[in-house]
């Protein structure tokens, strides 16, 4: 397994997929549920819905890389989970191998996903794309997961 470091993508906080919600953020967009896979916590649309507009803003520009940050992350978002809802987080588990930081390998329901639109991604292609990007193909090619969003990204991507 390895890691790509300093990709251009590296600096990208949204796709133009999500162009139609994220100037007002009703929607997740990735970047944050790259974030929350991080940090351990699953956030509920539902959840968000209810943070104002700067919070939501915050949880999407705020660091969530160094352990200190991906600690401080998670514990604000517990806190205002709880503040609105009066429950606690839905934590996840945080996948100490992540598959979107393994270039060795394209995940098969990745490679399944895009055969089904006709289109073969190549080991090379798979490197070439940054962390983010490799996150965003594989959560929009989970079958739990309304993928409308997932022939977009490969045209983004220029996998197409």
């Amino acid at each position: 397994m390895s890691t790509s470091t300093n990709h251009p993508a590296d600096d990208i906080l949204f796709f133009d997929f999500e162009e139609e919600f994220v100037e007002d953020l009703r929607c997740i967009p990735m970047i944050v549920r790259f974030k929350l896979d991080t940090c351990g916590i699953k956030l509920k649309l539902a959840e968000w819905n209810q943070f104002s507009e700067e919070e939501r803003e915050q949880f999407t520009f705020q660091p969530c890389t160094s352990e200190d940050e991906i600690e401080d992350y998670r514990e604000f978002l517990k806190d205002l989970i709880f503040m609105y809802t009066e429950t606690d987080a839905a934590e996840i588990p945080v996948e100490e191998h992540p598959p979107w930081l393994d270039t060795a390998v394209i995940p098969p329901a990745l490679v399944e996903k895009a055969q089904t639109h006709e289109v073969e991604i190549s080991l090379q292609q798979w490197q070439g794309l940054s962390p983010l990007q490799r996150f965003a193909l594989i959560k929009l090619s989970r079958p739990s997961h309304e993928n409308k969003n997932f022939l977009p990204a490969l045209q983004e991507f220029q996998l197409l």
